[in-house]
């Protein structure tokens, strides 16, 4: 045993340590590499890494399933709306069948009925007759006839009245007695 000092009453000194600092380094890899390093393993960790794998199995077709009935519950109520308008469109036209005039209107353009006292001409074309086609250029000048229409509307009335000529020598004109409009002679 040492032997007390005569200091023995103060305080022994005691040797301090010195440290020394050491640069640090950074370990080598990169930062998910040294998360990876540092992962443990247990029983839990496993089970319920199998849980949630499970869970997944499990509720993935049931999410496929949800997802599909949404979008045919999403075009069944795009249906419903048009099918709505298509309703209120034809509930209109049924509300029009309640107006004496479009009544009226109808029976007389659908079915040809008119008023007592009233005739009714419907003009129905020949099956054969065609519309002839005309190759002249269409002008973009206005231009005037230079026959006298009342004249010529009172002379095809007494005409039409006063002839003498078969039926069907009136359906068939004789179109040598009017003027060409291309070169302006006669035929």
């Amino acid at each position: 045993m040492a032997r007390p000092t005569a200091n023995s009453g103060a305080r022994a000194k005691t040797p301090r340590v010195q440290t020394v600092r050491v640069p640090v380094e950074m370990p080598e890899g990169s930062a998910p590499e040294r998360w990876l390093k540092n992962i443990r393993v247990s029983g839990f960790t496993v089970m319920m890494l199998g849980l949630v794998i499970l869970a997944v199995v499990v509720l993935a077709p049931s999410l496929k399933l949800l997802i599909q009935q949404r979008d045919q519950i999403a075009n069944l109520e795009q249906s419903v709306a048009d099918q709505k308008k298509s309703v209120a469109a034809l509930k209109s036209q049924v509300a029009r069948w309640d107006d004496p005039a479009y009544i009226e209107a109808q029976a007389r353009n659908r079915l040809l009925f008119v008023f007592p006292g009233e005739y009714s001409f419907l003009v129905i074309p020949d099956a054969g007759t065609t519309a002839a086609q005309d190759s002249t250029p269409i002008s973009k000048h206005i231009q005037t006839t230079k026959i006298d229409w009342v004249k010529a509307l009172t002379g095809s009335i007494l005409s039409a009245g006063l002839s003498t000529q078969t039926k069907s020598q009136l359906e068939s004109p004789d179109t040598s007695q009017l003027q060409s409009p291309t070169t302006g002679a006669n035929k």
